[in-house]
């Protein structure tokens, strides 16, 4: 279900999403935007490892091992943790891949990532040989280039499908030494950002000042060769040794199978091991036994009874190696329920609930050794006096102390940083006079580009050149670009001509779109996308009919504008809005894209030579449900001076992963905003806005579009919900079963997904499920990525894998994938799974045992999936007007609003000194 928690409970009814064992992103997903030239490394071809003494994080691309459900959580031993059941949220959301965990150096962010005497510091012999301040520029460079097409082609690969970002790694995760006794003072590390590492030149100023006390102190320093055995010259470990490790192990799987066998744990966990850790899995379980927590589905008392096969005695608690990789999962547990850092004192307390001795000791080292950061967040809370001024005329206001993974820090740095770009990069509508149509005189012609000189680069002559990109998108690469360019035009029907010139309309062809919009609130975000890089809109539903006008007017001024949507469905949605507000336009619903289509170059404009979007204008729909990942490499592919409109309705749950960007973007009031006036329409329509509010009415549905059917119990709710679908909803409204979405709070449970699925099945397709447990007409969504849920249809299976029907696109699924869970039965899912994406009608299901986690998001989202009926299995009784009123959402601890707000005085103090 839709319950965000604190790191450590596991709601019994929580289940891995499908597709858990996907990637999400290759190593750019450490670094959005490709920022970092050290993930870059990581993401090129198997063969590139790390050179001796540099250790580059293993963003792997695995699911995070999650909170399993009633069963799962009862496991006690690692022989239960099969390969299919990775755990995770209950609600469909699919947990961030695995960041740089306890026992390794996370990657380095900036030119300091490149090490002087690593490959990627080195990219020939000549650079190795050259003054070490020459070397150093060179590697930035040459690492850059070298390592910019490799990672472009990662993420289309790892976006269209084809490959899992763990295919990209073969480097094992360091084992971490037992305890080293004395760790080498180098100074106070400054652990506010990504930067502030161990190894490396001088870190930048950090953007939130390290917290010296409250939150755990960050210990000096410790300079780590990058050896997987325990550091030469280190004192004994607080057990004794490891027990020794074989002469030899067998190459690839089968080494680690042996490794599994000899500590109890099932040998199906093989192939994800070796995912995860890398080809040297074998010896680096043998000498750090916790890091099978790192394989998803895994969990802390599975990880404990294989270290106690492995080193009998030597095993125990207050082993700093079980610390560490505690500390590690505990992180990557809270960025599963939307968490992108977590407060000092609950990371503590969750150490100390599982047994780890010094929790503070635990904490202190791996901030050292800059597994984790540590960042101070101002505290603000309403009505609290202003702060008082000490000695020195600062305001001292408290602060609470947050610590996180790197990779997290890293994107929501980064997306709080290109919205400012996008801000500050924008130039404002231009007047009559400077409008290209108008031929300005030489003069005013000359002024224009004085005015852009500073933003972007003057467009080059040549007609088939594209508009260059941000001078902050360096690593997406000439290759990317030049693949992402369609030689004679693109979707849209624009041509590579009219992409080369910068298009510019005037303030007068703003004000006449706005005056020709549909409504009053188009016509307000029309004015506001004329004057403003940045605009977050926020509406219902009906709503959407805004943005649609705002890309209809925006490309009848020229402009290449589009809309992306979370889902296919939203694309088809948004599509016939474009439609109905350009009917003369044949080729306005290419206009129409997913996010991920976008992305990764299936759909919409391709990317300029400078490896950007070639767009003028971008609407991204279903805002909510963009994560800090992906979020940050859609930001970052934008260039100077784009147009970034970012709409959604605040009151369905956030995303799937960390973060909750939309809120935190509203919440900061970063950029101008506009709330639409458009209201939804019917009985449905009523109901939801209520809900909106924290009122749950009864609303007059004269032609039943909205039901409630009473339940005793969970048995008696699946067999009203397999009624509903396959016989009153189909007899009395005339929708077929297959036009009807059940949901349902979690997988999990007697009214779950699995149980309604099973029932569905057998009533709606009965079968042997010979394909995987698949049967040709069965409902299926299929997760190709983390936080995706695509919904389809089984048509057969081959060699190739199960084949399904997706909105009308063939898709194969690899065998591979179905094992793991990528697809499941799909005539219910959970709201998070639903999240974007409307039906005729459905049947929203809540058993008993859905009490505790229900929500007045979780409801909003899931009664507003249906268009024209509703039908609501209640069985919570008044816990759900209860939630409605009294739980608005779960909350999410995050940076971002920080990060705006400081953005802000940023940009302020200059003109105030001034």
């Amino acid at each position: 279900m839709s319950t965000d928690r604190l790191a450590g409970d596991t709601p019994p009814e929580q289940e891995a999403a499908p597709g858990t064992a996907d990637a999400q992103t290759p190593a750019a997903a450490a670094a959005p935007g490709g920022n970092t030239a050290a993930a870059a490394a990581a993401a090129a071809p198997s063969g590139e490892a790390a050179a001796p003494g540099e250790t580059v994080a293993s963003d792997d691309g695995t699911t995070a091992p999650g909170d399993g459900s009633a069963e799962a959580a009862r496991t006690d031993g690692p022989a239960e943790a099969a390969p299919g059941d990775a755990t995770a949220a209950d609600d469909g959301r699919t947990p961030p891949q695995d960041a740089a965990g306890p026992g390794e150096d996370a990657v380095a962010s900036g030119p300091e990532a490149a090490a002087p005497g690593s490959e990627a510091a080195a990219p020939s012999s000549e650079a190795r040989t050259a003054p070490a301040g020459a070397a150093r520029d060179t590697a930035a460079s040459g690492s850059a280039q070298a390592t910019a097409a490799a990672l472009a082609a990662a993420v289309r690969a790892v976006e269209s499908g084809e490959r899992s970002a763990a295919s990209f790694f073969n480097a094992p995760r360091p084992a971490r030494p037992a305890a080293p006794a004395g760790r080498p003072a180098q100074g106070a590390p400054s652990p506010g950002r990504p930067q502030d590492r161990p190894a490396g030149p001088a870190p930048e100023p950090a953007r939130q000042q390290p917290a010296p006390e409250a939150g755990g102190p960050a210990r000096p320093p410790v300079v780590d060769g990058g050896a997987t055995g325990p550091a030469a010259g280190a004192a004994a470990p607080t057990g004794p040794a490891a027990a020794p490790a074989p002469a030899a192990y067998a190459p690839g799987a089968e080494g680690i199978r042996q490794v599994l066998a000899a500590g109890g744990a099932p040998e199906a966990l093989a192939d994800r091991a070796a995912e995860v850790l890398g080809e040297r899995a074998a010896e680096a379980l043998r000498e750090d036994p916790w890091q099978l927590l790192a394989v998803p589905g895994v969990r802390p008392e599975q990880a404990d009874g294989f270290a106690r096969a492995l080193l009998g005695p030597a095993c125990g608690p207050g082993d700093e190696r079980r610390a560490q990789a505690l500390v590690g999962w505990l992180l990557e547990q809270a960025a599963v329920a939307g968490h992108s850092a977590l407060e000092a004192s609950a990371l503590r307390a969750a150490l100390a609930q599982r047994a780890v001795p010094d929790p503070d000791d635990a904490l202190q080292t791996a901030i050292a050794d800059g597994a984790v950061l540590v960042f101070q967040d101002a505290i603000e809370e309403p009505g609290r006096p202003r702060p008082v001024t000490d000695e020195d005329g600062e305001e001292a206001q408290p602060v609470r102390i947050l610590l996180g993974l790197d990779r997290f820090a890293m994107a929501e740095e980064s997306v709080a940083d290109g919205l400012a770009r996008l801000l500050n990069t924008f130039e404002a509508a231009a007047g009559p006079e400077d409008h290209p149509a108008d031929g300005p005189a030489p003069d005013e012609d000359a002024t224009a580009e004085d005015a852009t000189a500073e933003t972007e680069p003057a467009p080059a002559p040549a007609a088939d050149e594209e508009r260059p990109a941000a001078e902050t998108e360096p690593d997406n690469g000439t290759e990317a670009g030049a693949e992402a360019i369609r030689p004679s035009g693109h979707a849209d029907g624009t041509t590579n001509d009219t992409a080369a010139r910068p298009v510019r309309p005037s303030a007068a062809e703003w004000e006449a779109a706005a005056a020709a919009a549909p409504s009053p609130s188009a016509a307000e975000l029309i004015r506001a996308a004329a004057h403003s890089g940045l605009v977050a809109h926020t509406g219902a539903e009906a709503a959407r009919a805004e943005p649609a006008a705002l890309l209809a007017a925006a490309r009848s001024l020229g402009l290449r504008a589009f809309g992306a949507a979370h889902t296919e469905n939203g694309r088809r949605r948004l599509a016939t809005d474009l439609t109905e507000c350009a009917p003369g336009d044949p080729a306005i619903g290419t206009a129409a894209v997913t996010v991920s289509a976008l992305l990764s170059g299936q759909q919409g404009p391709g990317r300029d030579a400078d490896g950007a979007l070639a767009l003028d204008l971008l609407v991204v729909l279903d805002a909510p449900q963009l994560d800090l990942e992906t979020a940050a490499l859609l930001v970052e592919s934008l260039p100077d001076g784009t147009r970034l409109v970012l709409s959604g309705d605040p009151g369905v749950l956030w995303s799937a992963g960390p973060g909750r960007l939309f809120a935190d973007l509203l919440a900061a009031r970063f950029c101008p905003q506009v709330a639409s006036r458009t209201p939804d329409f019917g009985p449905i329509g009523e109901l939801v806005s209520g809900i909106g509010i924290g009122e749950l009415s009864q609303v007059e549905a004269p032609g039943k579009e909205v039901v409630i059917v009473p339940v005793r119990d969970a048995k008696e709710a699946v067999h009203r919900t397999v009624q509903l679908v396959a016989d009153s909803v189909p007899r009395a409204l005339g929708v077929p079963a297959d036009r009807t979405q059940v949901i349902t709070v979690g997988h999990g449970g007697a009214a779950g997904t699995r149980a309604l699925n099973a029932a569905l099945k057998e009533r709606l397709n009965p079968g042997p499920g010979r394909f995987g447990g698949f049967d040709p007409g069965d409902r299926v969504a299929y997760a190709p990525a983390p936080g995706r849920t695509v919904p389809g249809t089984v048509t057969g299976a081959d060699a190739a894998g199960l084949r399904l029907d997706c909105d009308g696109a063939a898709v194969v699924v690899p065998r591979e994938q179905v094992g793991a869970g990528a697809v499941r039965h799909g005539w219910a899912l959970t709201a998070h799974q639903a999240a974007g994406m409307r039906w005729p009608a459905a049947v929203v299901v809540l058993p008993g045992d859905a009490a505790g986690g229900l929500t007045r998001a979780w409801v909003y989202t899931a009664f507003s999936r249906g268009e024209r009926h509703l039908s609501v299995v209640q069985g919570v009784d008044q816990a759900l007007p209860r939630a409605v009123a009294e739980v608005p959402v779960k909350e999410r601890t995050t940076r971002l609003r920080t990060l705006l707000q400081q953005s802000v005085q940023t940009t302020q103090e200059p003109s105030t000194a001034d």
